[in-house]
């Protein structure tokens, strides 16, 4: 969607993407051009707000546009792409995913959302998903000085979950959330794939699974 509305910019400049277009923020697009996926090695599914909307400014500089103007573009870009993505709601729990959150809040064990996101985006997609109520803490990158991978976010979370690092349990579907959990200390870090294929991109994940139905908690 970002890159929709970027891409309508640059043409009205005379002008393109600097490079392939699903490699500006790492997706994956169908035959309209819109993002149906999204690299799990890539800008989008592992940096953050400020991150991501350099990179989209950055295009707009190398066609031409000045940085300051080009920050203002983006961010009324970052709104009008969230205006339509209000519209229809595209967050969905993965497979097993309400099953495993019902499971553990049967086992009173107490979960956080830790997020590149910005807080305030990562309550609303929950909200759509109708599994905000599961979690005690949502941690956007709002919230802390720095961003995966290093630990801050999880330090918080347990922190404020009143648990000790080792006693938590990360899962996560980047290698950055992986190293997160190293860092700080978790009992384990669980890579979540969920495509067919090699998952050496989570390379520091203590064991690597295709959908939540593949964890079961012992009572």
């Amino acid at each position: 969607m970002f890159c929709v509305f970027l891409e309508e910019r640059l043409e009205l400049m005379g002008a393109g993407f600097t490079g392939p277009k699903e490699k500006v923020l790492g997706t994956f697009n169908g035959e309209d051009g819109k993002a149906t996926s999204y690299d799990v090695r890539g800008p989008l599914a592992m940096g953050t707000v400020e991150e991501t909307n350099g990179i989209l400014a950055w295009q707009l500089y190398a066609a031409g546009m000045p940085w300051n103007e080009a920050i203002l573009q983006v961010n009324q870009i970052t709104k009008n792409a969230m205006y339509e993505l209000r519209q229809s709601k595209p967050a969905f729990p993965m497979p097993g995913l309400n099953g495993f959150l019902e499971s553990c809040r049967k086992a009173s064990i107490k979960m956080a959302v830790v997020t590149s996101d910005t807080t305030s985006a990562a309550l609303e997609h929950l909200e759509w998903m109708g599994i905000s109520n599961y979690f005690s803490e949502v941690i956007g990158r709002d919230q802390v000085r720095n961003g995966k991978p290093d630990p801050e976010m999880a330090e918080v979370a347990c922190r404020r979950l009143g648990i000790e690092p080792g006693e938590a349990a990360v899962i996560g579907d980047s290698n950055g959330d992986m190293q997160m959990a190293k860092q700080a200390g978790a009992a384990v870090a669980i890579g979540l794939y969920e495509r067919d294929g090699e998952t050496e991109h989570l390379i520091d994940a203590d064991t690597v699974i295709t959908d939540y139905n593949e964890i079961t908690l012992a009572y």
